[in-house]
């Protein structure tokens, strides 16, 4: 573990220095959106808000993560730059985005761009995995060639898959705030100095951010912050753990992103399922599985950081823990999985149940019961779920 006190202030200070600057730029950020026009508007029933908020504050966290870094970093290497200069294209699709909603296929085809420029400029790579249950045979797998692919799938998908999570007033940026506060100390520990500084600068900027994001939210983070997050959180644990530490690279990753990775891996399967596009918004994920169990904005976002906890404590403690990593796994990988499952295949949801107990009230009738009078009440459905 790093103990250069010298270093540790530096750390301190990068954290320190995001967060006041994302908290001093947000109101700024909030005004521009608002001249602009990038408002994110309730008009169908995934939306939790019922009035106009400005989005695009993802803004105000790239700017304290990048000031931040460009101050503290000690060497800005090609690695680094590359991940600098694909953060830029991904915030500028963003921004874009947050005032013009783009089309899926064009924001995947910059997304792809970015994370090439990674993969080739940077020559950051998921080369090979380590075979987590061990063995002299088959201790790891090199990918080859595929690497190449598989490491730009696996950004493309994280990036995707925080802005996927981007649905309740606090959660995304609280959950990459939390996975950037593993990921530090995770750098601590193994004394990686370079992937320190870059997680103090995200972890201050998500601070900073967040207290204008908790329910009610004054502001968005709108697609850039949430891909910004997603882009830097995946690239970051290419450079801090795929790539170096390869005794821990299976699953560190997999558990510090365990509940974005859950979440878009079920709504990709759902949606082919169902036969639609899997880049088409629905009203099936896991936050919105949680509101409609009966549980609070709140409540539901509290759930999603003690579980992104959960999965980070486990993360961290594979780092040091030797032949309990295994155990650590599998325990942190059944709770999380069993509470997942429970949420997506739970009936009725109690808490509205018991909700109609208490007050006197019948409950809701079962879409069959509806089909009926479906047409003739559809417009009123609609205006009732855009509340």
């Amino acid at each position: 573990m790093i103990l250069d006190v010298n270093f540790l202030l530096r750390v301190g200070a990068a954290l320190l220095v995001a967060g006041i600057l994302s908290f001093l730029c947000t109101p700024l950020v909030k005004h521009l959106a608002m001249k602009v026009g990038a408002m994110d508007i309730p008009k169908d029933n995934r939306r939790m808000h019922t009035v106009p908020i400005p989005r695009m504050g993802g803004l105000a966290i790239f700017i304290g993560f990048l000031l931040s870094v460009l101050v503290f970093s000690q060497e800005l290497d090609q690695g680094l730059k590359s991940i600098l200069l694909g953060a830029i294209l991904i915030v500028i699709l963003g921004v874009f985005d947050d005032k013009y909603a783009l089309g899926a296929k064009l924001k995947l085809m910059v997304q792809l761009i970015a994370a090439a420029i990674v993969v080739f400029y940077g020559d950051l790579r998921i080369d090979r995995l380590t075979n987590p249950f061990g063995g002299s045979l088959y201790s790891y797998w090199d990918f080859g060639v595929f690497a190449y692919p598989i490491t730009i799938i696996w950004i493309v998908a994280i990036t995707n898959a925080v802005n996927f999570i981007d649905g309740l007033d606090g959660l995304a940026c609280g959950v990459s705030c939390i996975s950037s506060i593993n990921l530090l100390v995770i750098a601590l520990l193994v004394s990686d100095a370079k992937v320190a500084i870059i997680m103090a600068a995200l972890t201050g900027a998500c601070l900073g951010f967040v207290p204008y994001n908790f329910n009610p939210a004054k502001i968005f983070m709108g697609d850039t912050g949430s891909t910004f997050l997603g882009f830097m959180l995946a690239t970051i644990s290419i450079q801090g753990l795929f790539k170096a530490y390869t005794a821990i690279s299976f699953i560190v990753p997999f558990l510090l992103l365990g509940l974005p990775i859950f979440d878009i891996c079920f709504a990709v399967i759902r949606r082919v399922a169902s036969g639609h596009s899997p880049m088409e918004a629905d009203r099936g994920h896991f936050h919105h599985r949680l509101i409609d169990m009966g549980f609070s904005q709140k409540q539901s976002v509290a759930i999603a950081y003690v579980l992104t906890g959960i999965l980070g404590l486990a993360a961290v403690l594979l780092t040091v823990s030797g032949a309990m990593k295994t155990l650590i796994m599998l325990g942190a990988i059944l709770v999380v999985g069993a509470i997942g499952m429970r949420i997506i295949m739970g009936g009725t949801p109690r808490a509205k149940f018991w909700h109609h107990v208490k007050h006197g009230t019948p409950p809701p009738e079962s879409p069959t019961a509806n089909s009926g009078n479906a047409a003739a009440s559809g417009t009123k459905k609609q205006e009732d779920s855009n509340v």
